[in-house]
């Protein structure tokens, strides 16, 4: 259920039973100038680089479209956050009825631009293109707004909007490496 109460300067947002306040003059926009350095027209999955558990953990990609979170057992691995892992299997489908079954679930903190999170991932031991996928529900946590247009996730804070551009250098170097690994496997059954 959504409701929305105009009072003075202030909208007051009910979902559920979380209510908050959101100030009329911090509506998130996106404009040209956000998109500045990006190489347009594109085409370019919205990856970016974020403290993760105290590492700096990159090709992190934004997805509306994922329902969970996921983190790679390598990456955890790396972090030393191996003692966090709670040993729980669950199966995972995509989009294309591939499965994978989770080594267990995770709670680490993530930092974006001062905002701290204890974040919930599904851990997997598989090779993705990304370390870690951040879908809905950090992007509801964090009420984030993405755009994969100007490459930028914007989000509300204590004392304005905050914004985290995305590397679509890295994005392009992920697709290209996927790509060629595409193009060689067509290449092999021939």
């Amino acid at each position: 259920m959504y409701t929305a109460a105009k009072k003075t300067s202030k909208f007051t947002i009910t979902h559920g039973k979380r209510i908050r306040q959101v100030l009329e003059k911090d509506n998130i926009t996106f404009v040209d100038v956000d998109a500045y350095g990006v190489i347009i027209p594109h085409n370019d999955a919205l990856v970016l680089s974020l403290l993760v558990h105290d590492t700096n953990v990159k090709w992190i990609l934004i997805n509306p479209g994922s329902s969970i979170n996921i983190i790679l057992l390598r990456v955890v691995n790396e972090m030393q956050a191996d003692d966090k892992l709670v040993h729980k299997a669950r199966t995972l489908s995509g989009f294309d009825n591939s499965s994978v079954v989770t080594k267990g679930e995770i709670m680490i903190t993530t930092f974006a631009k001062g905002t701290i999170k204890d974040t919930k991932f599904q851990v997997i031991d598989t090779d993705i293109a990304y370390n870690m996928i951040l879908g809905r529900p950090w992007i509801h946590e964090m009420d984030v707004i993405p755009s994969t247009l100007h490459h930028v996730i914007k989000f509300p804070f204590q004392w304005g909007i905050r914004q985290i551009h995305g590397d679509q250098q890295a994005s392009r170097s992920i697709n290209s490496v996927v790509d060629s690994s595409i193009k060689n496997d067509i290449a092999d059954k021939k």
